[in-house]
């Protein structure tokens, strides 16, 4: 097993460091505290039976970009359906 810091941790996977530290407070990856120069460093023990599960659990971020486009296309398409019958609705009143 290796150890690897938060920080790094969290560069290694695009993760902010903040999901990291949520990560380790709740159990999901293993870490322990060390006393270096008179404060505590958390050390994630970086094993890869436990990464293959983090790693499937992570969704990348293309995905997720991916997916509000598509949400924000139906939106838009919906509005523009809207619009449509509102101008065919005006136009129907004009004459």
């Amino acid at each position: 097993m290796e150890r690897i810091t938060i920080k790094a941790y969290a560069i290694k996977y695009k993760l902010s460091i903040f999901n990291v530290m949520k990560m380790v407070k709740s159990g999901k990856v293993k870490s322990e505290v060390f006393q270096e120069k008179g404060r505590e460093v958390t050390y994630i023990l970086f094993d890869e039976e436990t990464e293959k599960e983090i790693r499937e659990q992570i969704v990348p971020m293309e995905h997720k970009e991916e997916f509000i486009l598509r949400e924000e296309m139906k939106f838009l398409r919906k509005e523009i359906q809207l619009l449509k019958e509102d101008v065919e609705a005006l136009k129907k009143r004009l004459y």
